[in-house]
């Protein structure tokens, strides 16, 4: 028998993406995020560009923005940076995924777009500036529908591009990462017990840049459509 539960404030609705081809929604429980995973994108930041362990990071989940939507420009950054990614969605998961059963744990894959404070005013903008305060903020996770691997398959090569009103900012190939998707979901597993309804944003290529309010960002990923998304006024 299910117990209904009273909270003393309302309790946050569940976050979802739409699902192609169907009118079910994927939940969405935690949002992983991978940094310097395509060697051009670790040199424009001036990296180098090894297999050094990858960067690990986590956005809350309802820093997401769907499709066609809206992200106001954020307070307290004069430099607001767009960061086109391949998202993955988990439909299981747990603790110490070996490398070679990864893919089993995938549901499907879609477009993201990690927005980025580069720079922060009033706080260290430095190396040592809190993660968070750059990656981790309000509407800085906006994400497309979901395309079930039944549909697509595995995501391992591929176009990977975003424009801004037309012009191409970023262009690449989803064969280019450093850390490949078995690999990522395997390494997070050994930290994180994954579970159903987690999403991997799988790294950057390189040409990041800025974008201001007015501007539209198309991201885009061979076999998984587009992701539209204006940039607001701020806050």
């Amino acid at each position: 028998m299910q117990i209904s539960k009273s909270f003393v404030v309302p309790a946050p609705e569940q976050v979802s993406l739409p699902v192609a081809g169907s009118e079910a929604r994927f939940p969405v429980r935690r949002i992983y995020c991978i940094g310097k995973n395509y060697v051009a994108h670790v040199a424009e930041m001036g990296g180098d560009a090894t297999r050094d362990f990858p960067i690990i990071f986590q956005k809350p989940a309802d820093s997401i923005v769907q499709n066609g939507g809206t992200v106001p420009y954020p307070p307290l950054t004069d430099d607001f940076h767009f960061e086109i990614e391949l998202m993955v969605a988990l439909k299981s998961g747990g603790y110490n995924i070996p490398e070679d059963e990864a893919l089993s744990h995938i549901y499907g894959y879609g477009i993201c777009i990690d927005m980025t404070r580069r720079r922060l005013l009033e706080t260290n903008s430095g190396p040592n500036a809190p993660w968070e305060l750059k990656k981790s903020f309000d509407h800085s996770a906006p994400c497309s529908e979901i395309y079930p691997v039944s549909q697509v398959g595995h995501r391992d090569k591929g176009s990977i591009s975003l424009t801004v009103d037309g012009d191409v900012r970023q262009s690449s190939d989803l064969e280019l990462m450093i850390w490949k998707t078995s690999e990522i979901i395997s390494t997070l597993s050994k930290y994180y017990a994954l579970q159903p309804g987690d999403i991997i944003m799988a790294g950057t290529p390189h040409g990041v840049g800025p974008v201001v309010p007015g501007n539209t960002m198309v991201g885009a990923i061979e076999g998984l459509g587009e992701l539209t998304i204006q940039v607001g006024d701020p806050v």
